[in-house]
């Protein structure tokens, strides 16, 4: 069943789980945190994100085209300052399709449909080898620009997934082929082509992972 949230497109591709800190300075955005602050249930204080696949997360033109699929959030934590602005932290909590986005007068608004995760037996030679591909990733990357990832991996295949998609700076397509894929079982096979090919590069070019957290890093708002 479609449902509506009030949208805030970025420059990045999130998943389940994370959490996001966002400097709020834009109106639209800031009338966004408004409209949420005023519901009384802090677990009902909802908004979606897409990627945007062309144009820009703030300015009179903005965004001109945007990927579908993107995700759910709450926002969990707001601190307001004197002139306005907020910075906020909002946590993923699930993976929504984006059916169709109205301008409004205060906030962009997108009727959404929830994209499940598939529940199935992940064969355990898949989560073995993405954990073992990642190791390897994160002994090179941890001598060129420090471990991508502060502490232990879940245990859970899901969540694993998830942690490793989203502590990989892979370019912005590949980030939404993961958040795209089918599921679970897919999404590890696909991270594990993708850090082996990450593995490959870096061994021709060591400074690579360093370029692409600069190119790919968000900036919110």
């Amino acid at each position: 069943m479609a449902d509506e949230l009030p949208m805030f497109p970025l420059n990045a591709v999130l998943y389940p789980g994370v959490s996001l800190p966002l400097r709020v300075f834009e109106d639209r955005y800031r009338a966004l945190v408004h409209h949420l602050l005023r519901i009384d249930d802090p677990t009902e204080r909802l908004f979606g994100s897409v990627a945007i696949r062309e144009g820009y997360e703030v300015g009179d033109h903005g965004a001109q085209s945007l990927f579908r699929v993107g995700v759910r959030l709450q926002l969990t934590d707001v601190e307001a300052h004197a002139d306005g602005t907020f910075d906020v932290l909002a946590v993923v909590r699930d993976r929504i399709q984006l059916d169709r986005l109205r301008r409004t007068d205060s906030f962009p608004v997108g009727e959404v449909t929830a994209v499940p995760e598939p529940h199935h037996e992940v064969p355990a030679s898949v989560a073995e080898e993405a954990r073992a591909v990642f190791a390897a990733y994160r002994y090179v990357l941890d001598d060129i620009a420090g471990d991508p990832l502060p502490g232990p991996l879940p245990e859970d295949p899901t969540y694993l997934s998830w942690t490793i998609a989203a502590s990989v700076p892979l370019p912005l397509a590949e980030r939404q082929g993961l958040l795209e894929a089918t599921d679970t079982t897919e999404r590890l096979l696909l991270i594990t082509d993708l850090l082996r090919a990450e593995l490959r590069m870096m061994n021709v070019l060591p400074s690579l992972p360093a370029t692409e957290v600069a190119r790919t890093r968000w900036s919110p708002n």
